[in-house]
């Protein structure tokens, strides 16, 4: 199979940020509009017989699983269009008939690429090749496969110890290349296996850990059905996971109420309109949520923690009506030194902090003592601030309180991001894997794993930068463009001797490299995987611990791109040699055979091969959630007692929150609208409190550059700055701001990070604005 026939010819994908258009937001989410755009967007990238043929397969039991966002499939039948919009745009991005083949980098010098926006990158279609920049080059140039692999092999075996090379991992990595990745690098002696979950949801893994013992959430999709009340704090699901739309929808057709806690207004948390149905056609969808809490940034465990007051102050008026003694007192610890803090707790300090009155903390506080069954779900608008894991502490404490911790219809709910990011975590994707995974793999491999912690992502960024790390392969991803203090980060990465990225198309990535650089492409979730002359499949975790499998079925870009699992099993060959005991040619042969490992490896995985051929795969075991066993320090699920945290607004400032576009899955971006935030052709903006606006001299409209403000560990005050972005009144609360990531990760920095979980602090930022 060759190259396909494609004209081998730059896409312009260019823009003016100078033209962007601002009109008023959107009050609903998905319907025919969604339907149109996905259709479009996979005309123009596959073209009419690729779309058809991609998007019947997608999120189907026999087809592939979406290589967007986590959210899980709902047991049964399922739609022929069991998609979202910005699942279909992922789709459309990477089963795209635009290739870039050698010719193209023979075209474009580094410095030219340099210049060129990351949406324009993205554009010009699927990586076809390997190639390789040599030190002193200023092109890539074309490179066998068996030479790359011995390119770093000789590299790593250069190192003075192998914990100067770091492994970094992406969400898009199956269960399957996963496993074998951490083989690979446990069996080449260190643990620097930094992913894309130190950057979104490792504080609620270091939360949920310390409160019920599993890092995970606690409730599965049919839960989420069954509830009462489901409170949305921190996420925006009309853009992040649409999917998610759909479900709560059934919840509100079985009676729920939904509290949104965010501080912007998010179309799809206002009205979801399903395409599928004739009211999401016609009519003006369904309302979602019955109340809309806009919270100022950081203000979130100041909120949970003024409810849990009201809650004991009810149960003090009324008692054995609210708190759920008789589960406290079976399954829980530290509650006397809870209840005791909280009832402590200034009320007015709460409002001070949220930005919220009284009147609606006590409407909130009566919704949550109404419900028998409650779910809270939370994304990085939790995770990302100085004191996320105390604020997911208190998300806990108060469901613990009132036990809806291992009942139908009640529980926490992390929801993640990346397709496989929760998976990959559990196939031994993390720096800190326990003991027992460990002797696990040592007694099934004949290896001895490495017991000395690796670094996260934030440690690594800081170990090349010290020079403690040379070089850095990662594996999927944009790890540039997706990280904070974007100069601090790329001058690392430029300080390594070999960087090397798999990826499955151009991104920034490719351009922030060592002295040498290889690019590998990979096949993706759409692509069809032939090893040995059979097709393959490989499995995914969603949010909710199940586990299916997924099945790709479109022709890859040409026959020199290799799957991961290929690529992972040739270079452990090749670095390790040919007596090392992990038999990597069977595991490249046939993906049956890595699941009889991970069966004998990975707790919970015992018959892998027959269970995950279920038709819905299966489910993970949870102690909490499935027999209210916690497994934690204590043998009890653990009330927290922090002391009450919130961001307050510096004279003159503003507080910033990143956040992503409607038209925008993490760091790709699909096109340059925010259709929901009536934002078109730019990205370059930030939307401030028009009453902000005013106060600060500006007009809506006017160019102003972003600089954040931070003091360093030497008590010194430091700047970093984002230049030209257009100012757009909008609802936000006073003293608060957003704009589009990445564009504002060189403001976030480096050691700006959350207490114990190490995760970049991207949602408080203190900013000024100045006139450009």
């Amino acid at each position: 199979m060759g190259t396909r026939h494609h004209p081998d010819r730059d896409i312009d994908a260019g823009y003016d940020e100078h033209a962007v258009t601002v009109a008023g937001p959107k009050h609903e989410a998905a319907g025919v509009k969604a339907v149109m755009v996905s259709l479009q967007r996979g005309l123009q990238s596959m073209g009419a017989a690729r779309t058809a043929a991609a998007l019947a397969r997608l999120n189907q039991r026999h087809g592939f699983d979406c290589p967007g966002c986590a959210w899980p499939e709902e047991h049964g039948g399922r739609k022929l269009a069991e998609f979202c919009e910005n699942g279909a745009k992922a789709v459309a991005e990477e089963a795209t008939t635009r290739v870039v083949t050698p010719e193209f980098f023979a075209r474009h010098s580094i410095a030219d690429l340099e210049g060129r926006p990351e949406y324009w990158l993205s554009q010009q279609g699927r990586l076809t090749q390997p190639v390789v920049l040599r030190a002193g080059d200023d092109h890539y140039r074309a490179i066998d496969w068996d030479d790359a692999y011995r390119l770093i092999a000789e590299e790593l075996r250069a190192l003075d110890s192998p914990n100067e090379a770091l492994f970094y991992t992406s969400g898009r990595t199956s269960n399957e290349a996963a496993f074998l990745y951490q083989l690979l690098v446990r069996s080449f002696g260190t643990n620097n296996l930094p992913d894309c979950s130190n950057m979104c949801h490792e504080s609620s893994g270091t939360a949920l850990t310390e409160a019920i013992g599993i890092g995970k959430g606690s409730v599965t999709v049919e839960d989420i059905t069954l509830a009462d009340l489901i409170v949305i704090a921190g996420q925006n699901p009309g853009t992040n996971h649409p999917r998610m739309l759909s479900v709560l929808e059934k919840a509100k057709a079985n009676g729920a109420k939904i509290i949104a806690v965010n501080p912007l207004p998010e179309a799809g948390l206002i009205r979801f309109k399903d395409p599928q149905k004739v009211r999401g056609v016609v009519g003006h969808g369904v309302p979602i949520a019955d109340e809309f809490v806009q919270i100022r940034l950081g203000g979130d465990m100041a909120l949970f923690a003024g409810l849990g007051r009201l809650l004991l102050e009810a149960d003090d008026a009324a008692p054995g009506t609210v708190l759920d003694r008789e589960f406290i007192a079976a399954h829980c610890a530290g509650f006397d030194e809870y209840q005791a803090r909280t009832r402590a707790v200034d009320i007015e300090t709460v409002l001070a902090a949220t930005g919220i009155d009284r009147a609606q903390l006590e409407l909130v506080a009566n919704m949550m003592m109404a419900s028998q069954r409650t779910i809270v779900c939370w994304a990085m608008g939790l995770t990302q601030h100085r004191h996320a894991v105390p604020t997911i502490s208190e998300v806990s404490n108060l469901l613990l309180m009132r036990g809806m911790i291992g009942k139908p219809g009640a529980g926490l709910c992390p929801v993640r991001g990346h397709s496989n990011v929760q998976g990959d975590r559990t196939m031994g994707i993390w720096e800190k894997m326990p003991e027992k995974f460990l002797a696990a793999l040592d007694d099934r491999f004949g290896i001895v794993s490495p017991r000395e912690h690796g670094l996260d992502t934030v440690d690594a960024i800081r170990a090349m930068r010290d020079g403690r790390a040379k070089v850095f392969m990662g594996m999927g991803g944009n790890f540039a463009t997706a990280t904070p203090d974007t100069a601090v980060t790329e001058a690392a990465l430029r300080s390594c001797s070999l960087t090397v990225q798999v990826s499955t198309k151009l991104n920034r990535s490719h351009l922030v490299h060592g002295a040498t650089a290889l690019i590998l492409p990979s096949l993706g979730r759409t692509d069809r995987d032939i090893q040995n002359g059979a097709k393959q499949q490989v499995s995914v975790e969603d949010s909710m611990s199940m586990v299916h499998l997924s099945r790709g079925s479109l022709h890859p870009p040409n026959d020199q791109v290799r799957s991961e699992v290929a690529i992972v099993c040739q270079l452990a060959r090749t670095l390790l040699g040919p007596d090392h005991p992990v038999p990597w040619e069977q595991f490249n042969d046939d993906y049956d055979t890595i699941r009889d490992a991970i069966a004998a490896v990975v707790p919970g995985c015992d018959d892998y091969n027959r269970r995950v051929r279920a038709p819905d795969g299966f489910q993970l075991p949870h102690g909490p959630r499935d027999a209210r066993e916690f497994p934690t320090s204590t043998g009890r699920a653990n009330f927290t007692n922090d002391p009450l945290q919130w961001v307050p607004v510096p004279q003159g400032r503003l507080i910033l929150q990143t956040m992503r576009s409607h038209d925008q899955y993490n760091t790709t971006i699909y096109g340059l609208d925010d259709r929901y935030r009536g934002v078109k052709g730019g990205r370059r903006v930030v939307f401030v409190n028009p009453a902000d606006i005013e106060r600060f001299g500006l007009s809506d409209g006017d160019r102003v550059d972003l600089v954040s403000e931070f003091t360093n560990g030497d008590g010194q005050l430091q700047e970093r700055r984002a230049k030209d972005f257009k100012v757009v009144g909008y609802s936000t609360p006073v003293g608060n701001a957003a704009a589009y990531y990445p564009e504002t990760n060189p403001l976030v920095p480096l050691d700006h990070t959350a207490a114990r979980s190490n995760t970049p602090v991207s949602k408080a930022i203190v900013i000024r604005m100045e006139r450009g």
